[in-house]
């Protein structure tokens, strides 16, 4: 079973919502979460259920509890101070012991990547069709929840307008519901360096075969150890094949600590 979850308290998650269950067949059960009803479909031989939640949506670290899923994908409005349209994807987790916003300190969810690399494709590919004025990438791996399921988040944003715009919800709902059907896996690898929205390993993702998993980023390195580089490679649906160094993204300081601890974990690496 695949589950869709959206928050009632995010206007973006509830806009991409509406359009699942308006454009891609979902209806009404007789089941009920949060006092919501709860959506369904076939999609191929798996069950797909969407339901709504009235927590904040990154405040969801007991929804296995209540739904035993192969894969969770979260509904969400993006933020951000710069304001700028932007579709994306990315898994939850802290890579640190920092959980401000929700999830669980040092414990990452296990990233989806092939998923997300589909979802970010059919993203930018609707984008451009439809001549919409957003930007789509991959962001780190951040916030809440860290599942032992796996999980992504696809997003909206990045501001008001963004989340109540119909048509940018409608690219990142048909983006999902294609992603969901899919069964293709990709090569898979964990991105390490630059910035919280790395365009270069998006660009990667856009042009060539490879899939990103977990990402992190430059203002995450200086905290990263052995214990969550190895999380990031065990924490991942497919297998991870290496980890490409975002290398001018990286601190000197940390470059040197950062290829040693790869060496020691056999983990094989390459400078892009």
């Amino acid at each position: 079973m695949i589950l869709l979850l959206a928050s009632v308290k995010d206007v973006a998650g509830m806009n991409i919502a509406k359009q699942v269950i308006q454009l891609h067949g979902f209806e009404k059960t007789s089941r009920t979460f949060n006092d919501k009803p709860v959506y369904a479909r076939r999609i191929g031989n798996q069950q797909a259920l969407l339901a709504f939640t009235n927590k904040e949506i990154t405040e969801t670290q007991d929804i296995t509890e209540f739904f035993q899923p192969e894969l969770i994908v979260f509904l969400s409005r993006h933020a951000s101070r710069a304001g700028t349209p932007t579709l994306s994807v990315h898994t939850p987790g802290n890579l640190t012991n920092q959980a401000v916003l929700g999830g669980l300190p040092n414990k990452i969810s296990v990233s989806p990547a092939s998923k997300m690399k589909k979802t970010l494709k059919t993203m930018a590919k609707l984008v451009q069709e439809q001549n919409l004025d957003y930007a789509v990438s991959y962001e780190c791996t951040h916030h809440g929840p860290s599942l032992d399921t796996p999980a992504m988040f696809a997003e909206l944003g990045s501001t008001l307008a963004q989340w109540k715009d119909k048509k940018a919800a409608k690219v990142v709902a048909d983006a999902v519901i294609e992603a969901v059907k899919d069964s293709t896996v990709y090569p898979t690898v964990i991105g390490i360096g630059g910035p919280h929205y790395n365009y270069k390993f998006t660009k990667i993702a856009l042009t060539t075969d490879t899939a990103f998993a977990h990402i992190i980023p430059k203002y995450a390195i200086s905290e990263i150890n052995d214990a969550m580089l190895k999380q990031c490679v065990e924490r991942t649906v497919e297998k991870v094949e290496k980890a490409l160094l975002d290398w001018k993204g990286i601190k000197g300081e940390y470059k040197p600590r950062m290829v040693e601890a790869l060496e020691r974990l056999n983990i094989k690496m390459e400078k892009v």
